[in-house]
């Protein structure tokens, strides 16, 4: 084992918090902070740390607990009257950049059909980390466009699945395997259908056991063993391992009762016992999963001098932004709402560097459109925070 990685995540978790906490201290999301820390840790400035698996695992338990905690903070009430704004502004957000990316990519620069539909799928992600970190330390996780933005950002990472995975087929053997996709969905329908039951009935026996024990100690630690067991389930059913943990959370949230299944809901007291002991937890690793983000990108590797890069960034940034904050504007909600519900959508984070990364490894990507694609999935992902605050800052 290489120990250096103790030094690694210390001074990952430390200057995390310093930097985060003082772009806080100006009222900025503490979120910009951390991906600042990473680009500058990173191969991007100083190369002390390169991205690796232990690094990236715990940066995977920060993003699974805090959508945990998302989960359990969640207004089951207000999400099931949001639920067709949240369906709506998923789809639209989706879809709407694959449209838009594949008309520019495709018709205007005339680059390859199969190119035009990465870039498009690129485009259509949206990180529901960054996002429900930026809401909850703009403080608005409980207002009703955060609900809309919650909901949608959820359906965002199914679709996101489904997207790439017809993606990476189309590059693999040019043609499109219905079945497939087919089997993908019921997979997906399936876990959503007996996820939330399953996962109320393991958090209720944790009770049960709890009790039989006199020892509320237990509890915390036997929930997150269920968050993991849950996010393991997620993927091997084909989904993002962050939905079987909000899962978990939503089965333990108040206001989660399964009809003619009350007696399965969580008790206040565990509740209590949960928050209390996870708390610190998600403040530790969550950061890590931002840093990371920051660690993963190359500056070094843009051609900053190059006009063509410049051309093309600028192109794709417009796209990217329209597409996404366009869809705020497809829901019935006030101006306000809409822009906070569209620009919500917009951080492509992690998930956009997924599509990046499999399109450069499928050779769909030459270094220069590589370049481009990172870049944008970094503006939008800084963008986001900046105008978010200052929408925030202007209706209130």
């Amino acid at each position: 084992m290489d120990h250096s990685i103790f030094w690694y995540l210390g001074l990952i978790v430390l200057l995390a918090r310093i930097i985060g906490d003082t772009i806080s201290k100006f009222g900025y999301p503490s979120v910009i902070g951390e991906i600042l820390v990473g680009i500058i840790l990173g191969q991007s400035v100083l190369g002390l740390i390169k991205p690796n698996e232990v690094i990236k695992i715990v940066a995977e338990i920060g993003v699974v607990l805090l959508l945990f905690q998302v989960g359990m903070e969640a207004n089951i009430r207000q999400l099931r009257m949001v639920g067709i704004n949240a369906l709506i502004v998923a789809f639209v957000g989706a879809f709407l950049p694959i449209i838009f990316s594949f008309f520019v990519c495709f018709l205007l620069l005339k680059m390859d059909f199969i190119v035009s539909l990465f870039i498009g799928g690129t485009m259509a992600a949206t990180s529901i980390g960054i996002t429900v970190r930026v809401l909850k330390d703009l403080d608005k996780m409980k207002e009703n466009f955060a609900q809309i933005v919650l909901g949608a950002a959820v359906l965002d990472d199914i679709l996101g699945v489904v997207i790439l995975a017809i993606l990476v087929q189309l590059s693999q053997n040019m043609s499109f395997e219905f079945n497939n996709i087919l089997v993908l969905f019921l997979y997906l329908g399936t876990f959503f259908i007996f996820a939330p039951f399953v996962a109320q009935l393991m958090t209720k026996l944790v009770e049960i056991l709890s009790e039989k024990l006199e020892n509320l100690d237990f509890i915390p630690a036997a929930v997150i063993s269920v968050v993991f067991i849950f996010s393991f389930l997620a993927y091997k059913f084909g989904s993002p391992e962050i939905l079987g943990a909000f899962i978990v959370g939503l089965a333990m949230s108040r206001g989660f009762n399964i009809p003619f299944l009350k007696f399965l809901s969580t008790k206040k007291q565990t509740m209590e016992k949960v928050e209390h002991s996870i708390l610190p937890l998600i403040w530790l690793f969550t950061p890590v999963f931002f840093v990371f983000i920051g660690l993963q990108v190359n500056l070094k590797s843009i051609n900053f001098a190059s006009l063509d890069f410049w051309i093309l960034t600028v192109i794709i940034t417009i796209v990217a932004v329209v597409s996404k904050v366009l869809a705020g504007f497809f829901i019935n909600v006030s101006f306000r709402e809409r822009l906070m519900v569209g620009f919500s959508m917009l951080p492509r984070g992690e998930v956009g560097l997924i599509f990046a990364e499999f399109g450069r490894q499928a050779k769909i990507y030459n270094d220069l459109l590589y370049a481009v694609v990172i870049f944008v999935v970094l503006l939008t992902t800084f963008i986001a925070p900046f105008v978010l605050r200052q929408i925030n800052k202007k209706y209130y």
